[in-house]
């Protein structure tokens, strides 16, 4: 595999049509959002779908959700216990193999990176910093949250004289755009391992980001990656700061627009840098 060469920043611009696209458990899985009612996508539930991606893409993916296990491993440490390997190199506290041959093995190890800090005494605790970060999605305008009542036609437990109607409730962004930035480092990536192949494996599952992740929160086509913008400087450190790079891409509601109920009510503004302009990718 080529290696990785020179820095890379993106960035995601994504549609919320009457979803949670990430419910927060300590607010009654309200949409997250900041206190000037801005919408948020925690960084750790979009790293969740890329790797879920990934591993659709038929990748080796160390941290999996449960539901999607295609190992047989229940948890971190037995997925790390199931590599004889790794058990040799923790055995003989090689510390610097143990890390070479976990981000060699997982895609998301030598991405993201991983802490591996487990009780059993057959892994080795050591942290790997990976080259994709990846930031908040944080929606353009304060977004609109709708909470809905619904009611259960069966209980969950018998319980005499109770009705089966017992209340509950669902909540949603009525529409909102947000904005997915992230960015590449190539000097991480010379240390995980971390390739130009893996890089297009990245860039495809941001076009990708919302395949196979319908669920009663997120129905099916009330997510969308709209356009990925993808930045590839021409030196190892980058021609600009990822700040100044994610500055050049604004949007915005159309004058006029009070209420936006599509992207089309949405201008995109691009501000090309010198030497440097992004391919632009369409969602799937």
């Amino acid at each position: 595999m080529e290696a990785f060469g020179n820095k890379v920043d993106f960035a995601v611009i994504v549609t919320v049509n009457k979803a949670n696209p990430n419910g927060d458990p300590l607010n009654g899985n309200r949409p997250r959002e900041d206190f000037n009612g801005f919408g948020e996508i925690s960084d750790v539930c979009i790293k969740r779908k890329i790797r879920n991606r990934l591993q659709d893409m038929g990748e080796r993916i160390f941290v999996q959700s449960s539901d999607r296990s295609d190992d047989g491993a229940k948890c971190l440490s037995e997925r790390a216990t199931k590599n004889e390997d790794l058990v040799k190199f923790a055995k003989n506290k090689d510390e610097a193999s143990y890390r070479k041959l976990a981000c060699q093995t997982w895609i998301d190890v030598r991405s993201f990176g991983q802490v591996f800090a487990f009780k059993s005494k057959e892994t080795m605790t050591t942290g790997i910093r990976g080259p994709v970060t990846v930031q908040t999605g944080i929606s353009v305008d304060p977004i609109n949250i709708t909470t809905t009542q619904i009611t259960k036609s069966v209980n969950s437990e018998p319980k005499e004289g109770k009705s089966s109607d017992t209340m509950g409730s669902k909540n949603r962004v009525d529409f909102g755009v947000y904005i997915i930035r992230g960015s590449i480092n190539h000097q991480l990536a010379e240390l995980t391992g971390f390739s130009e192949e893996d890089a297009e494996k990245i860039k495809h599952a941001l076009i990708s980001l919302f395949d196979n992740d319908a669920s009663s929160a997120r129905p099916d086509g009330s997510m969308e990656v709209v356009k990925v913008y993808w930045w590839k400087h021409n030196c190892y450190n980058g021609q600009y700061s990822t700040a100044k790079v994610q500055r050049t891409l604004q949007v915005h509601k159309k004058e006029g627009v009070e209420t936006p109920q599509s992207i089309n009510d949405y201008e995109i503004v691009l501000t090309n840098l010198e030497g440097l302009s992004p391919e632009v990718y369409e969602g799937r």
